[in-house]
C-alpha cells in the first residue's frame, strides 16, 4: 500500500481510494503511470523512460502519455499541478512524500522503493474502463462507487495473486502472446529484381507483424550472401501460426499471395492477395504496398482468432447469414448513397432482431449511423436518437472485446465525430497496436491531429496512410485528408491534386467538393471553383457558412482560424453566408 497526499494507492488490488474514502477509478494505463510516479517519487522520469514502462515494445504517440497524465491529475485533483510536475526539457516528477503500510495498517515510515522505470511489474486495474450507459464525456478521470470494504485480508489479496494468470488479459497480467513464424517469401521467377522484391517485403512483413501487440514474431535472416536461413534457435514454445508466401511478376504487376497457417492442425486460416502494378511506383513504395496489402488482410484475420469474434461468430447458429448481411451492408460504406445507406440500415437492424447479442452485427450498425450522422441523413432529431445508440453500444462492445480492431476503429470514428479528439487519438493509435497497416484508422488519427492544429503531423499521416493504401475502400478519405491539411496550411496548388484524386473515388461527399471549390477559388480558378461549390451544395443542401464546418467544440484556435480563411474562400466561390 502506498499512501501520499491523503490518498491510498494498492497496487495488488489496483486501487485508489481518495481522502474521503471512496474510490477513484483510472485506465489501466493511467493507474500504471501513478504508479510508477509513486514508487518513484522525488526522482525526475524523462518521456523515454514513461514510454519504455508503461508501452514496453510498443510505439504511441506522445498523445497517449499526455492522455494519462491529464488522467492523473484529474484522478488526484491535481488542476494546479503540485503533485505531478513538468521539468522542462527533462521530464515528470512526483512531489509527494510516499510512505508503506499493510492495508488497514499504520503507514510506515519508510519510503516506496523505486520501480525501475524499464521494469515497472505493472498491474492494470480490474475496473471496467466503460460503465454502462456513461458518455464518453465522462469516461475519463471521475469517482468511482464507493470503495468496497476493507476486510477483505490477506485471503483475498493471495486468491488475487494466484488466480491472476488466468484472468482476462484486462485484468492483472497479460496472457502469453500467441507466436507467429514469418517464413521467406519465395519467389516463382527466379530473377535477381523479383528476388530483391520478395526478400523486401518479407521484412517489411515480419517489421509490421511485429509491431502487432498481442503476437510474438519468429522471423527468418539474412545470411551474410544474401541468402536467406532459418532462425539461429528455436523458439521457446513452438509458434501457434505460420506465414508463408509467394511473389509472382504477372505482365504488368506483381502478385502477392500468403497463408496463415495454423501449425497444430496445418488448417489455412486465412488467404490474402494483392497485387500492385509494375513500374508505376518506385520500388520502395511496391514492398510497402505489397507488404501492407497482406499484412493488414492477415493483422485483422489474426485479431478475430485471438479476440474471440470468431469463436463467437462459430457459436451463432446463424453465424453464417450475419457476416453475409454485414458484408453486404458495409461493402462500400464510404461510397455509398442516400438510398442505399437506408437499404444497408434496414438490413443490419433486421439481423439484429434475429440475433440481439451479435456484437459484429451491433458494431456494424452503429458504424453505418456514424456515416448517416456525418452526411447529414438523418434529420436532427434521429441523428441524436442515432448518435446515442452508436455511443451505448460501442461501450458494450468495448467491454465485450476490448482488443478488437472493429470495436477500436468504430469507437475511434465515434470519438471523433462527437469532438473528443484527444481521445480519438489515443483510441486509434490502440487500434494500431493490432493492425499497423489500418488505413482508416491512420486517417482518424491524422483528423485528430488537424483539429487539434498540428497539420504537419497531420499530412505525414495521412501520407503514410496512402504509402500503405489499405483498405482501399476507404482511400478516399486519406486522400481527402492530405488534401484539407495542405488547404490548413494555405498550400493549395498541393491540396488541389489530392483533392481531385479523393472525389474521382467517392464523388458523394459535399464537403470534398466545397473544399475543392475554396482550392479553386484561391488559385483565381473561379468557374471551376462555382462549379465545384454547386457539385457540393446539391449532395448537401442547406448548407451555409453557418453549418459548413459542423461542431468544433475542442478544436484548437489554429485550426478554428485556418478553417475561416477556408469558409470565406468557399463564399466566394458561392456558398451561401447563412
Amino acid at each position: 500500500m502506498l499512501r501520499f497526499a491523503g490518498f491510498e494507492l494498492d497496487p495488488l488490488q489496483a486501487r485508489l481510494r481518495g481522502p474521503d474514502g471512496e474510490q477513484i477509478r483510472l485506465r489501466p494505463k493511467s493507474f500504471d503511470m501513478l504508479h510508477l510516479f509513486a514508487a518513484n517519487a522525488g526522482r525526475v522520469l524523462s518521456k523515454q523512460e514513461l514510454f519504455e514502462a508503461i508501452w514496453p515494445n510498443v510505439h504511441v504517440a506522445d498523445d497517449s502519455l499526455f492522455q494519462c497524465i491529464r488522467e492523473v491529475r484529474a484522478a488526484l485533483g491535481d488542476d494546479r499541478r503540485q503533485l505531478v510536475k513538468l521539468v522542462s526539457g527533462r521530464g515528470y516528477l512526483f512531489e509527494a512524500e510516499v510512505s508503506t503500510g499493510t492495508d488497514g495498517g499504520p503507514a510506515g515510515n519508510e519510503a516506496a522503493p523505486p520501480i525501475p522505470a524499464t521494469n515497472a511489474g505493472r498491474v492494470a486495474s480490474a475496473e471496467p474502463v466503460f460503465g454502462p450507459g456513461r458518455s464518453p464525456r465522462s469516461l475519463f478521470g471521475q469517482r468511482g462507487p464507493t470503495a468496497i470494504a476493507l476486510g477483505a485480508g490477506l485471503c483475498a489479496i493471495i486468491g488475487i495473486a494466484v488466480a491472476a494468470p488466468v484472468l482476462r488479459p484486462s485484468l492483472i497480467f497479460k496472457r502469453t502472446p500467441s507466436i507467429v513464424a514469418m517464413a521467406p517469401i519465395g519467389e516463382a521467377g527466379n530473377d535477381a529484381r523479383g528476388a530483391a522484391v520478395a526478400a523486401g517485403v518479407t521484412d517489411r512483413l515480419a517489421d509490421g507483424l511485429a509491431r502487432i501487440e498481442n503476437i510474438r514474431v519468429i522471423a527468418p535472416r539474412y545470411e551474410a550472401a544474401g541468402a536467406r536461413a532459418e532462425p539461429a534457435s528455436a523458439p521457446s514454445a513452438p509458434p501457434d501460426f505460420e506465414v508463408r508466401g509467394e511473389l509472382q511478376r504477372a505482365e504488368q504487376a506483381w502478385i502477392l499471395r500468403a497463408r496463415l497457417i495454423r501449425t497444430a492442425t496445418g488448417e489455412v486460416q486465412t488467404v490474402a492477395t494483392v497485387s500492385v502494378d509494375v513500374n508505376e511506383l518506385d520500388a520502395q513504395l511496391e514492398q510497402s504496398r505489397l507488404a501492407a496489402g497482406v499484412g493488414h488482410l492477415l493483422a485483422v484475420r489474426l485479431n478475430g482468432l485471438l479476440e474471440g469474434s470468431d469463436a463467437s461468430a462459430a457459436a451463432s447458429s446463424a453465424a453464417g447469414s450475419a457476416k453475409t448481411v454485414i458484408e453486404q451492408a458495409t461493402a462500400s460504406i464510404n461510397q455509398t448513397s442516400r438510398e442505399r445507406f437506408g437499404m444497408a440500415q434496414t438490413m443490419l437492424e433486421k439481423a439484429l432482431v434475429a440475433e440481439p447479442d451479435n456484437v459484429d452485427l451491433a458494431v456494424a450498425l452503429a458504424a453505418l449511423q456514424l456515416r448517416g450522422i456525418q452526411m447529414v441523413w438523418y434529420s436532427p432529431d434521429d441523428a441524436r436518437a442515432a448518435e446515442a445508440h452508436a455511443g451505448a453500444t460501442l461501450e458494450r462492445a468495448l467491454r465485450a472485446r476490448p482488443n478488437s480492431i472493429p470495436v477500436l476503429e468504430t469507437y475511434c470514428r465515434f470519438l471523433s465525430a462527437t469532438n473528443h479528439f484527444v481521445e480519438s487519438l489515443v483510441t486509434c493509435s490502440r487500434a494500431l497496436n493490432f493492425d499497423p497497416w489500418d488505413g482508416l484508422a491512420l486517417y482518424l488519427v491524422g483528423l485528430g491531429q488537424i483539429y487539434l492544429g498540428r497539420f504537419e503531423d497531420a499530412l505525414a499521416t495521412f501520407q503514410q496512410a496512402d504509402r500503405y493504401d489499405t483498405p482501399q475502400v476507404s482511400r478516399w478519405t486519406w486522400l481527402l485528408g492530405a488534401g484539407w491539411a495542405n488547404a490548413t496550411m494555405g498550400r493549395y496548388d498541393d491540396a488541389l491534386p489530392w483533392l481531385q484524386r479523393s472525389i474521382a473515388i467517392t464523388p458523394a461527399s459535399g464537403r470534398s467538393h466545397m473544399l475543392l471549390a475554396a482550392a479553386y477559388q484561391k488559385l483565381g480558378r473561379t468557374d471551376e471553383a462555382r462549379a465545384a461549390m454547386n457539385q457540393g451544395l446539391r449532395l448537401r443542401p442547406g448548407t451555409t457558412a453557418l453549418n459548413v464546418s459542423g461542431a468544433t467544440g475542442g478544436a484548437s484556435p489554429v485550426f478554428l482560424e485556418a478553417t475561416r480563411q477556408i469558409i470565406r474562400l468557399m463564399v466566394a466561390a458561392g456558398l451561401p453566408e447563412s
